[in-house]
């Protein structure tokens, strides 16, 4: 699985999702600009010690993105699609890609990518889920429809020991 941030602007939420991508043996690619350094405390306080571990690439815009990953399959995530996110049937090698915090991904590429794109339901008003939650939220569901594959599927309770 692939992850693709475009214009990540919170160093936070980068952090975080870097820390799932670990966890779920996922590739992270970021678009810039970024609105941070990924040297930056913020980004290494919310990945913890894992982000080492991160199979991450970072490309100068988003030609360099689609040129470095000819033929990719690309899922857009938005609050503007009609499609909702268990809808989609995911490959083991596509990419869900996430605009930045504040603005999502640009109406230009939506337009182009209408087929791809796809929502999480809210309720009420609500404008967006944070976008470390997002990709959390899609993601499981990708990996769930291929299987958990490779993935630990059994936990151990170390203090108590039931089963």
């Amino acid at each position: 699985m692939n992850i693709v941030l475009y214009e990540p602007e919170m160093p936070m939420n980068t952090g975080n999702i870097g820390r799932t991508c670990v966890a779920t043996n996922t590739r992270l690619h970021l678009i810039e600009p970024l609105g941070f350094r990924l040297g930056d405390k913020e980004v290494k306080r919310a990945g913890l010690d894992y982000w080492p571990r991160l199979d991450v690439t970072v490309y100068s815009d988003y030609e360099d993105f689609l040129e470095r990953n000819p033929g990719a399959k690309i899922y857009m995530a938005t609050t503007k699609a009609k499609r909702v996110y268990t809808d989609i049937s995911y490959e083991p090698d596509c990419y869900i890609m996430f605009g930045p915090e504040s603005r999502g991904i640009p109406e230009e590429m939506l337009v182009e990518n209408r087929e791809n794109c796809m929502r999480i339901p809210m309720w009420g008003e609500t404008r967006s889920l944070n976008l470390s939650n997002s990709v959390a939220v899609i993601l499981y569901e990708a990996l769930r429809q291929n299987g958990f594959e490779r993935m630990t599927m059994e936990g151990e309770l170390h203090r108590m020991g039931w089963t």
